[in-house]
């Protein structure tokens, strides 16, 4: 089983919006096929390991199949995985965890049982559900897993007073590792999402700078009321919509927003998309319905303090990731999320809290919300 979450882990990136899944195929104590699922390439899991025990000319007869989720048991862009094993004569499957659909979880384990398969199930569950959280969240309430990344100051400060900063420019707490963990988080996710405020202030890319490959670009999405993202922005310039590829900025604007604005953005390909506002402020679960829409599982916020404020006063926030720095801004400072007195009293409120070093810094993270638990 330690092997089919190797296996999955590395698709990061390559299966969303369906889930990370990887199958190992044992018999005789020895693998004799195992494969792991990428969208692009139809073929579950399951079926990538049968076809390479096929193309090694063993028979997965008798064999036991090792998989991180339940197997499927419906038609979608494939048949049934249940199906295929049964028809393979496996003896015996090993399941992580279960479907986390409510509306097709435990068919496919009930199929490989009423075909005289034995079943075991929750075989390394915790490492397989946390590869797939964004995916059961999503199943479940439709919108993205919503997961806050925040650098702050020791004394829990996002960034110096204005009047202490360089214009478009982005003050860096962090070091090099930890800005190295920033980029594994954008790779993990469908999409990043920041405010106007954070764009005029530091002038930001926000992309995906891993190195590792996806097979979606990471879409920018950028909270803009008024429409006042700059045409010259590293955002705007650096947009794949220029170049002619696949569309990786998505300009959320509110009813004010100049029409001539919206007509110059998109000549230079850039997508804009007008969200219900109130009193100068975007409805965030509109934009989060927004997102949804474009299949967008896991969501990563890099947002200034008003709109991290925002967020967790509405419990849009899934998860959160905070990254201490050794450095002290002050009292004048910018806060980490307005109306959340301290981010030291906000991990309160977090479970399953893990925290490591990165150099100098360190990184908390916990939960606010369980993603495999019914909405």
């Amino acid at each position: 089983m330690q092997r089919a979450l190797e296996l999955a882990q590395q698709t990061v990136a390559l299966a969303s919006p369906n889930p990370q899944v990887g199958c190992v195929l044992v018999r005789d104590g020895e693998i004799v096929g195992e494969g792991a699922h990428l969208y692009d390439n139809y073929d579950h899991a399951e079926i990538v390991a049968l076809k390479q025990a096929a193309k090694r000319g063993i028979s997965p007869k008798g064999a036991t199949a090792y998989v991180t989720l339940e197997p499927c048991s419906h038609h979608g862009r494939t048949g049934p995985c249940a199906d295929a094993l049964i028809a393979a004569g496996i003896a015996r499957c090993v399941i992580a965890t279960t479907d986390p659909n409510p509306q097709v979880s435990g068919r496919g384990i009930a199929k490989l049982q009423a075909a005289g398969i034995e079943v075991a199930i929750g075989v390394l569950q915790q490492p397989a559900r946390d590869l797939n959280e964004a995916f059961a969240h999503f199943i479940r309430t439709r919108t993205p897993f919503v997961t806050l990344k925040a650098a702050l100051s020791v004394d829990g400060k996002l960034a110096p007073p204005p009047a202490h900063r360089f214009p478009n420019q982005p003050h860096w707490l962090t070091g090099p590792a930890a800005r190295a963990e920033v980029h594994l988080l954008r790779h993990a996710s469908d999409a990043i999402l920041s405010g106007i405020g954070t764009v005029l202030a530091d002038n930001p890319l926000l992309t995906d700078r891993s190195g590792k490959p996806r097979r979606r670009p990471l879409l920018r999405v950028i909270l803009d009321t008024h429409l006042r993202t700059p045409l010259d922005s590293q955002l705007v310039l650096s947009s794949n919509s220029a170049r002619g590829t696949t569309p990786d900025l998505l300009i959320l604007c509110g009813t004010p927003a100049p029409p001539e604005k919206i007509t110059a953005l998109e000549s230079l390909g850039i997508e804009v998309e007008t969200l219900p506002d109130h009193a100068g402020r975007l409805s965030l679960p509109a934009a989060l319905t927004a997102l949804a829409e474009r299949d967008i599982l896991n969501l990563l916020l890099e947002c200034g303090s008003h709109l991290n404020g925002s967020f967790l006063r509405q419990n849009l926030v899934d998860k959160a990731t905070l990254i201490y720095a050794e450095t002290e801004l002050g009292d004048q400072a910018i806060p980490f999320a307005q109306g959340v007195p301290s981010p030291y009293l906000f991990e309160q409120s977090l479970t399953r809290i893990t925290r490591t070093t990165l150099d100098s810094d360190a990184l908390v993270t916990g939960y606010l919300h369980d993603p495999w638990s019914q909405p």
